[in-house]
């Protein structure tokens, strides 16, 4: 058996010239993560035959990595800016910090934590020589909780938060938008962070889009050699409202796609109860809240409900009647049909026929019939 071994190391070492080369090629190509990766798979195949070299590898390793943290890295004085205007190119956040718990499908959460978990067991992965995921495409209406995934990985990952400014970085000088976009995806490639490119099909727009000017589509070929070459030292998201403007070979040039769907109406409730506060409204006013709110994005429900407590506390009103304002505010905009439907499903809330008037619209007699019917 251990003649095996000793053979089996042997051979291994006799491929160290060649092991020489990638090193000095993965060194040239400026991503000190993968040559720390391979660094560390390169010092445990070698541990049986030279343990001393081997060992003192793995220690050069560990005082690398206590060097390398993102809050030495990452500085807002380093971060690109535009030749022009001399505006920061990118904003950068640290520490990232969430205000609320985000409220996301079973299946958006396992994504997220998945990405978390392979950044945490990094070296399970280069066991099975793998690495962690690199890149991920959110896709969704506005509002879902896009933004807020990417925060949520940069808290739990602790790393800086590097947001591309699109305004800064899309100049009006032909040339000049890839070399800044270019700019901020170098910094991020040398720096330990989540790089978030928001409004993505601004940026990755189809390139048989007979509108854009060539400028543009040589901009999206760069992009995609960028993504595809993209180091597991930084995590790279790309968030977009509009996936259908999307070139099409953007999508395969990513390690992970999330989709972020509209609130449930269980969702919905549960936005309604988290940004008016555990102990605000009752349960009947809670229900015709989440009832008057389907249909709208978590970004949307919180603008209303901070705009509702706002209006009770300057108003100097009972929050029950801020809470009948916003629901007659969204429910009289309505087209007939949809306040009919609006107004049966009040009736199986327990609200009197009157307040449902009220709040509707809707005559009493056509509640009172809906009532009726409802009881049969």
């Amino acid at each position: 058996m251990a003649g095996k071994t000793a053979g089996k190391s042997q051979g291994y070492s006799s491929r160290i010239p060649e092991q020489l080369v990638h090193i000095a090629r993965i060194a040239l190509s400026g991503n000190p993560r993968d040559l720390a990766l391979y660094l560390k798979r390169l010092a445990r195949r070698l541990s049986s035959e030279f343990p001393e070299q081997a060992q003192e590898l793995e220690h050069l390793l560990t005082q690398s990595a206590l060097r390398y943290t993102p809050l030495r890295q990452a500085s807002t004085e380093t971060l690109p800016v535009d030749a022009e205007s001399r505006l920061h190119l990118a904003r950068l956040e640290h520490p990232v910090h969430l205000e609320v718990e985000p409220i996301w499908t079973d299946e958006v959460r396992r994504n997220l934590a998945q990405v978390v978990e392979e950044r945490t067991r990094e070296s399970d992965l280069q066991k099975a020589d793998l690495a962690p995921t690199r890149s991920l495409l959110f896709i969704g209406p506005p509002g879902v909780g896009k933004t807020l995934a990417a925060k949520l990985l940069a808290s739990r990952l602790r790393f800086p938060l590097v947001r591309l400014d699109l305004s800064t970085v899309m100049s009006s000088f032909l040339g000049r938008t890839g070399t800044n976009l270019k700019s901020v995806l170098d910094y991020a490639r040398e720096t330990l962070c989540v790089l978030l490119l928001d409004e993505f099909d601004a940026i990755a727009k189809r390139r048989d889009d007979v509108v854009e000017i060539g400028e543009l589509k040589r901009l999206v070929n760069v992009l995609l050699q960028e993504i595809e070459d993209w180091s597991s030292q930084s995590l790279l998201i790309a968030a977009t409202n509009h996936s259908a403007l999307l070139d099409p070979a953007v999508w395969r040039r990513f390690d992970l796609l999330i989709e972020f769907p509209m609130p449930s109406p269980g969702d919905v409730r549960k936005a309604v109860q988290l940004f008016t506060g555990p102990d605000e409204i009752d349960a009947q006013w809670l229900d015709v809240l989440a009832l008057a709110m389907q249909g709208t994005s978590f970004s949307e429900i919180e603008k209303e409900m901070q705009r509702m407590k706002r209006e009770a506390l300057i108003l100097r009103v009972p929050v029950a009647e801020s809470i009948k304002a916003l629901v007659m505010r969204r429910v009289t905009s309505l087209p007939r049909n949809e306040r009919k439907r609006f107004a049966g499903l009040l009736t199986q809330r327990g609200l009197s026929q009157r307040a449902i008037h009220d709040l509707t619209g809707v005559s009493r007699d056509t509640i009172r019939r809906h009532w009726s019917r409802s009881q049969r």
